[in-house]
């Protein structure tokens, strides 16, 4: 009996001890998704091929490293589907999302349903689909997902790129044919929610204006999260208007909502002779000046306004990595490079600070 009592007392304090610490938040607070810290790093690979290096103090570094020591935990990749190039294809952007993952990172792709880029203006369908019927073309967009799925295994995944009017032109666009793009991408995401139920499901919209219109027309896809960008240049200078929104789509449709594209100029300078898109003092908002600082102050900022809402739930900041360089495929220059996360030496700026949890 005296045996049975030190064995009963010996596993209650066993027990016990298993349920303090960590291990009781393991118990009593299964793990929580983590708030996104993203960077945008498709153009990377095509840098890198073209001889460009990156710096972190000077030093070369791999810029992976320098994010994920900043702080950032989560990588953005663009997916084409028969890009012209070797660039923003399959081959490459499996390559480039293992590497993400052995640095310890999770990848979110960006899958364009395009063989080049996808945004609000510009939806092509992929060349190889363009003779289809709707029905042979869903058969196809399934098919397509499950081998992304299958071969890149993402931890999120976004339908299309900023489908303001959907995609997958003309047979997907939203404002004439409606019913189509909700068909395709329901299909897309049963495909998800079948071989990847773990995978996160994003549909992104550019901007704020009308993105109560497109999130309510979506209503009935099976998503999680709603992805916005948001541009001083193109979607306006006021973050409690952008505040407003997260807060307002987020308790309408029950989704996390996550600020999937933004930028901000280090100086209005230059490093090449093509075009940057932010150029003029009057692009910028008010009290960010385009300096180190101010670059590092918007971003700390858009953070701070994401994380002050109840839905918000991340940002992911986009072209950082595309610095200038001159290319070997038709590539001379960035129309970003004022706006990257390195400066014109390569050398990492204080923007980084922003990633840090």
């Amino acid at each position: 009996m005296k045996m049975k009592i030190i064995a009963l007392l010996a596993f209650a304090a066993t027990f016990a001890a298993s349920c303090s610490g960590d291990d009781k938040k393991t118990i009593e607070n299964p793990a929580v998704e983590e708030f996104i810290r993203a960077a945008d790093m498709s153009t990377l690979p095509e840098a890198e091929n073209s001889g460009a290096v990156y710096k972190s103090n000077g030093q070369p570094e791999d810029p992976l490293t320098t994010l994920k020591n900043a702080g950032c935990n989560t990588i953005r990749i663009r997916l084409w589907k028969d890009p012209g190039t070797s660039h923003s294809g399959m081959a490459e952007v499996k390559a480039f999302a293992a590497r993400v993952k052995n640095a310890g990172m999770k990848v979110w792709l960006t899958v364009h349903y395009s063989d080049t880029w996808a945004d609000p203006g510009n939806q092509t369908t992929p060349a190889a689909w363009q003779n289809l019927g709707f029905d042979d073309l869903k058969t196809a967009v399934s098919a397509y997902t499950a081998t992304v799925i299958d071969e890149i295994q993402p931890d999120i995944f976004q339908i299309g790129n900023e489908t303001n009017d959907g995609f997958l032109w003309p047979k997907g666009k939203l404002t004439t044919n409606e019913a189509q793009y909700l068909q395709l991408a329901a299909a897309v995401s049963n495909t998800i929610r079948t071989k990847a139920p773990n995978t996160k499901i994003m549909l992104h919209f550019a901007g704020i204006t009308g993105a109560d219109w497109f999130f309510g027309k979506v209503s009935g896809i099976d998503y999680d999260y709603i992805g916005l960008s948001y541009y001083p240049v193109w979607h306006g200078k006021n973050l409690t208007a952008l505040k407003n929104t997260i807060e307002s789509l987020g308790a309408t449709y029950g989704k996390k909502v996550i600020i999937a594209e933004t930028a901000y100029p280090f100086t209005l300078q230059w490093s090449d002779w093509t075009n940057n898109i932010v150029g003029l003092e009057e692009q910028l908002i008010p009290g960010f000046p385009a300096t180190p600082t101010g670059q590092s102050g918007f971003l700390s900022a858009l953070k701070n306004t994401v994380q002050s809402t109840s839905k918000g739930f991340g940002f992911a900041y986009w072209g950082g990595e595309w610095v200038s360089f001159r290319g070997a495929e038709a590539t001379n220059g960035s129309t970003f490079e004022n706006q990257a996360l390195w400066d014109f030496d390569h050398n990492a700026l204080p923007v980084m600070a922003a990633f840090a949890e």
